[in-house]
């Protein structure tokens, strides 16, 4: 399961980031967004995802949403 199928406000753990982009791997993890952390979809927008990471809230877009998997 990504984020892209994750119910709004249910949290989730970080399971797998699908990419072989180095840079994108880098800026996730600033983000606070690799494996093991607790994820939450705060709302799906057209063509974006807000997430909250570490009580940060981001907007991603959909195929970085698609590239975090998670557990349900």
């Amino acid at each position: 399961m990504n984020l892209t199928t994750a119910i709004e406000g249910k949290e989730y753990i970080i399971k797998n980031i699908v990419t072989d982009d180095e840079e994108l791997d880098a800026f996730l993890f600033s983000l606070g967004c690799y494996s093991g952390e607790p994820i939450t979809v705060v709302s799906h927008k057209k063509k974006t995802c807000v997430v909250s990471i570490k009580d940060s809230r981001y907007s991603i877009d959909s195929a970085l949403a698609a590239a975090i998997e998670v557990f349900e």
